[in-house]
């Protein structure tokens, strides 16, 4: 694979992994908590305007890293033996990020739909929705820990 290729495929697996979890961090360290704070009468703002801007980038930049890492151990020839943990620190990480994306496009993404009113569903079962999704988001964020060292001590292993 020409190298320029494989530059671009790894910045853009980067600059997806930034904008994934940088969002990942606004909503659990930002918008998460500054709920309660927020006067009533503003709320619907964020639900309605800036939260589904939020989620649309965040799911879309969690799919983007997940293909683009894909892609960068396919054509760097170790996507198995990472799966198969065969390369412990990037196989870990390639994991714990496989399983966050899942987590945001299986049960975040269709709770927080529930949850912000996008699709139709009973009104009691909006508290509930919007739980999931934020201790799915939360699990997420501790996994993004592990996940963030082992790619990192992947590529630059102490000695």
């Amino acid at each position: 694979m020409d190298e320029t290729v494989l530059f671009i495929i790894r910045y853009m697996h980067v600059l997806s992994g930034i904008l994934w979890i940088g969002l990942l961090y606004y909503f659990n360290f930002v918008q998460i908590p500054s709920m309660p704070k927020i006067p009533d009468d503003q709320k619907p703002a964020i639900g309605k305007v800036i939260a589904p801007e939020a989620l649309f980038w965040f799911r879309w930049a969690a799919m983007a890293t997940l293909v683009f890492g894909i892609f960068l151990a396919m054509f760097n020839g170790y996507l198995v033996d990472a799966y198969t943990l065969k390369m412990p620190n990037i196989g870990f990480g390639m994991w714990f990020g496989t399983i966050m994306w899942f987590n945001v496009w299986f049960v975040i993404w269709p709770n927080q739909k529930i949850a912000l009113g996008i699709v139709d569903a009973p009104a009691e079962a909006k508290p509930a929705a919007a739980r999931k999704a934020m201790l799915f988001s939360r699990t997420n964020t501790m996994l993004s820990i592990p996940m963030l060292a082992s790619m990192i001590s992947a590529q630059n292993p102490i000695m």
